[in-house]
Order: C-alpha cells, then sequence, then structure tokens
C-alpha cells in the first residue's frame, strides 16, 4: 500500500512539472493557467514572467524571486532584475551587476566574459577582447574566443562568423560547414543554404551546389525542401540545389504537412508538392500548417482551415506578425493557439473553443 501511494504522488508531481501553464492578466493582476483554461495559480502578481524550466520570476516590491508550479515561492526575492532559466541557470542582477544563478538562487562562478549571455543548448557565449567563445554549465570553456560572431544554437548547431566568412559549428565547437561563405541559413537536418560571392545554392552535408539564377534563399523548416527567389518570383528547391518547383509566385512560406502557401497577385493560397494549388487563392494572407494539420487564413480576420481547405474555426480573430508571433508560435501549437479578440486575448482548442470560455487583457504563450 505504501508503494502504491509512493508511486502516485511520484506520477502526480511528474504530471504537474510537465504541465505547460500560461501567463495571463486578468484586469491589473497576473496568473497563470493550464491548457484546459484554469487558473493553477490565481492572479496575484503585480509584475511577472512566464515559466521557464518549472519556474516563473516574480516581483515583490522592488525585487525579484521565483515561484513554483504551486505557487510557492521556491527563490526568495533578492534580484533587480532577472532572465529566464535556460539548462537550469539564470541570468540575475544585483547593485548594476549581472550573473548567473541556479535553481536554488545561488550565485556561481563562471568564466570572465565581457558580456553575459543565456544559456542556450548546454551553453553560454562569451565575449574576450571583442572575441566570441562558450562555456559549459560547469564553467568549462568549450570553444575558445576566436570567433567573430556566434548566433544562438538551433538543434546543436550554430552560424559562425570569422573575418566576414561564414560556417557551422555543432556544440563541441567542431567545424560542420567550413567558414568559406558569404552568408549562411540554419543547419536543419544536415542541410542548409549558402552564399558564395554573387551565388546562393544549398550545402548538404559539407558539399555547395549553386541554384540556379537564385537571388535569396530562406531557410529549411520541417520538410527537405524549401523556398527560393529568382528575378523576382519565388519557387522551391530540394536539398540537392534543384528547382523542383519554378519560380513563379510573388510569395511563398514553408512546406508542411506537404502543403506551402503561396501568393499571386496579392491573393494566397496553398500548393502541394508538385507545384499545382491544393487550396485555391482567395485569402489576403495565409500562414503555415501545424502539425494539428490546421492553417491561419485571413480575410478581413484570421480563421483556420484544414488540408481540404474547408473553414473549420471563423474568420473572427487576429493572429498576425503585428502581435508578436514568429513563425513557429504562429496558429496551433501542440493543440492550442492563442488568439485576439475586441481587444482581448485568450486561447483557443482546434474545435474553436475557448479555453475556459475566458478572455484576458494580456495573455502570454504556454511555456513548461
Amino acid at each position: 500500500m505504501k508503494k502504491v501511494i509512493i508511486f502516485s504522488l511520484f506520477f502526480l508531481w511528474q504530471s504537474i512539472f510537465a504541465q505547460k501553464l500560461a501567463l495571463v492578466k486578468e484586469k491589473a493582476k497576473i496568473g497563470y493557467i493550464d491548457t484546459s483554461g484554469t487558473y493553477s495559480i490565481e492572479p496575484n502578481f503585480d509584475t511577472a514572467k512566464s515559466f521557464s524550466e518549472g519556474l516563473a520570476a516574480v516581483k515583490m516590491g522592488k525585487l525579484w524571486g521565483f515561484i513554483g508550479k504551486d505557487g510557492k515561492m521556491e527563490i526568495e526575492p533578492a534580484f533587480s532584475n532577472v532572465k529566464d532559466f535556460h539548462d537550469g541557470i539564470c541570468m540575475a542582477e544585483s547593485d548594476g551587476a549581472w550573473y548567473y544563478i541556479n535553481k536554488k538562487g545561488e550565485k556561481l562562478t563562471m568564466p570572465s566574459s565581457d558580456k553575459l549571455y543565456d544559456f542556450n543548448e548546454g551553453l553560454a557565449l562569451m565575449k574576450v577582447a571583442g572575441k566570441i567563445g562558450a562555456f559549459d554549465t560547469n564553467g568549462k570553456v568549450i570553444i575558445p574566443a576566436a570567433y567573430d560572431v556566434i548566433k544562438p544554437f538551433n538543434n546543436g548547431f550554430a552560424k559562425v562568423s570569422k573575418k566576414g566568412q561564414w560556417g557551422i559549428i555543432d556544440t563541441t565547437g567542431k567545424l560542420i560547414v567550413p567558414l568559406e561563405y558569404d552568408n549562411i541559413g540554419e543547419y536543419v537536418n544536415g542541410i542548409t543554404w549558402a552564399q558564395k560571392g554573387d551565388a546562393y545554392g544549398i550545402i548538404d552535408g559539407d558539399l555547395f551546389r549553386e541554384l540556379e539564377g537564385a537571388d535569396d534563399i530562406w531557410d529549411f523548416g520541417s520538410q527537405s525542401i524549401t523556398y527560393a527567389r529568382k528575378n523576382g518570383k519565388v519557387g522551391f528547391t530540394d536539398k540537392t540545389g534543384t528547382w523542383i518547383i519554378e519560380p513563379k509566385f510573388d510569395k511563398a512560406r514553408a512546406f508542411n504537412q506537404n502543403l506551402a502557401p503561396v501568393s499571386v497577385g496579392g491573393k494566397w493560397g496553398y500548393i502541394g508538392l508538385d507545384g499545382n494549388y491544393v487550396i485555391e487563392p482567395a485569402y489576403n494572407d495565409a500562414e503555415v500548417f501545424s502539425d494539428d494539420r490546421l492553417a491561419p487564413v485571413k480575410g478581413k480576420s484570421w480563421g483556420f482551415i484544414d488540408p481540404s481547405g474547408k473553414l473549420v474555426i471563423p474568420m473572427e480573430y487576429d493572429i498576425s506578425v503585428s502581435f508578436g508571433f514568429n513563425e513557429k508560435n504562429k496558429g496551433f501549437n501542440d493543440g492550442v493557439s492563442r488568439v485576439k479578440k475586441s481587444g482581448k486575448w485568450s486561447f483557443i482548442d482546434t474545435s474553436g473553443n475557448v479555453l475556459g470560455n475566458k478572455w484576458f487583457y494580456n495573455a502570454e504563450l504556454f511555456q513548461n
């Protein structure tokens, strides 16, 4: 019986820790709701931030501390400013000086840096005499400060620059793509785009293939196809650097669910992998299909269609880039979409139901 209780408590704790919460502001107070739209933490805070790695920064008086998902204070207010937790470490400020703390609020000793950076995929950048390197969560220098630029790591890889030339490194500092390009994209599934002189092309592994006539290329997404421009028109290329859909569109966005939004003459529709319309151009704007198989489309306002083109959630919401969404966070994520209507924010599920039937003065994305 004792073992059953222990296991039950363990799984309950796991469930609570894994539950994503969203910061919402109701009138003048901030609280946190779960994905059912129910308050997990009542709106009791004047100033607070979203959860990161199970902790949320809240301001008590003039000082910041951190609460857990039960709403109890985990790190007592002691900081004049804080950032989010990444890899178990957070940047905090006291008396005008920034430093790193752990989840106990203890100050950590890290390598000297002219500027502090958030941890990202187990590494924090450091700046020494104008050059950039990186160290790990134990304070061990992994990448010596030898680069002019290191961009944030993404899925284990980062863009780096030295003397105006760009390449790709992994989290061990190993050079995956040599420093010989004038510009370069994000490295996704062993593929990226690059510019070499006037030539634009695709890098598959370490082999560069020029894309004939291209004068711009965008990053690869979830599929090994991306869009590129030639003579003012946009088409699509695969990882071999071959035009698989000839440039004939005014604008385009990434493929997902084997569909991509494209625009001609100011109207947006969706094409398949053969370049033919699956959903005819009829929208003033359109975004990428999410893994929930719904895409935001705009008439006068925004709604959602399924892959057949059927409007499944009415066009009555404001959900555009002007409201702070990046491509990954537009539309649905894990069955929930943040929306705005009549000046208020809320969340809807894939059936269009408003979570908890509540609207807020502000609502941030769900975070763990």
